[in-house]
């Protein structure tokens, strides 16, 4: 009788559905919002956008406090973005600043996550602490 695949490659179609079917289990959670700061200004095109993230690994979105770690991180981001676009502080009522427009689009869409988040329970161990982009003395100078 002849196989019509070699045993190698049976082997090897199994172990690729395997490791198909166990990829999940090390997929790492990728919890974070990316918050963009626009500037609209006499900046090069190449420089009118930048972006960072802001992990909420670590934070229980379900609890008040939590949420409130999470939002004060994306304002302090939003204020460390237009540092390096070269804004400052002033805003008119018909250009608003890139910190605002940032905290704008950022807080709307952690609003989401917000909403649909389920409590992390009493297993969870939070991820790894967030390292901001901005100098550790914000988080008390700017407190919201």
């Amino acid at each position: 009788m002849t196989l019509l695949f070699p045993k190698r490659a049976a082997w090897l179609i199994a172990g690729a559905a395997f490791a198909g079917l166990a990829s999940p289990a090390f997929a790492q959670s990728n919890e974070e919002l990316v918050v963009t700061g626009r500037y609209v200004g006499t900046m090069p095109e190449s420089v009118q956008t930048l972006s960072q993230t802001v992990s909420y690994a670590d934070l229980d979105l379900s609890s008040t406090a939590g949420r409130a770690e999470f939002r004060h991180r994306i304002r302090l981001t939003a204020r460390f973005l237009r540092g390096k676009l070269g804004e400052n502080d002033t805003a008119t009522s018909i250009v608003p600043s890139c910190r605002d427009a940032a905290m704008k689009d950022a807080i709307t869409r952690a609003g989401t996550l917000e909403a649909h988040v389920a409590p992390r329970g009493t297993t969870w161990v939070g991820g790894p602490a967030w390292a901001p982009p901005y100098p550790a003395a914000w988080t008390s100078q700017y407190p919201d």
